[in-house]
């Protein structure tokens, strides 16, 4: 809970209601023999897939995808942890698939959109390498000695609202590159602030 409590406004905030409503998915998805590690897996390749599609199809309704796949692929994190956690599947392995995931996911699903005609390519390359090291900084912080970080503002939750927002209003037809390239500057610089504040509460814990 106190982690909780120091995170800034972010989406991660509601990812314990999200488990609450997942729960008897993820009990029933136990019983069916459905593993944490094979579920991680699985969110990676959806990743690697709408990325492919959204690159190689330059039709604008294909990045109705992108909300769709992104809204999966969080139900997929979140079940995989509670595969973890509470039907005892906790394992190194796991951990190293977890983390690992995340970064690759989000590298095999953003990238791709840089090289789409309604993204700007610099900014939204820039995004996604400050995207790494928002998760990284987050890891770095265990090998201090304090907690995985997942402040805010620009967590892996904020970055899939934001991505998925996008690509729903082009989807649907709204035109404009210059607000799409707005959006992308402001994740990067979000992205800065929210590496910042990570540094920042981990030294904070560790004072402690």
């Amino acid at each position: 809970m106190g982690n909780e409590a120091q995170v800034m406004a972010s989406v991660y905030q509601l990812k314990s209601r999200f488990q609450n409503l997942l729960r008897p998915v993820t009990n029933l998805l136990a019983r069916s023999g459905v593993t944490a590690n094979g579920v991680t897996v699985g969110a990676f390749f959806l990743s690697v897939a709408i990325g492919a599609a959204c690159w190689l199809i330059s039709d604008p309704r294909i990045l109705y995808l992108l909300p769709l796949g992104l809204f999966l692929r969080m139900a997929l994190n979140a079940i995989d942890g509670m595969l973890a956690r509470e039907h005892d599947q906790k394992s190194a392995l796991g951990g190293f698939l977890n983390e690992l995931g995340d970064v690759l996911s989000d590298c095999a699903l953003y990238l791709p959109l840089a090289f789409r005609a309604d993204f700007p390519l610099y900014p939204t390359v820039l995004f996604c390498g400050l995207a790494v090291l928002t998760e990284f900084t987050g890891v770095v912080a265990v090998s201090q000695g304090a907690s995985r970080r997942y402040d805010g503002p620009m967590g892996k939750s904020d970055r899939a609202f934001l991505f998925g927002l996008v690509g729903l209003l082009l989807a649907y037809g709204l035109p404009g590159f210059l607000w799409v390239t707005a959006l992308m500057w402001a994740g990067a610089l979000l992205s800065v602030l929210t590496i910042a504040r990570r540094i920042g509460r981990s030294l904070e814990e560790l004072e402690q």
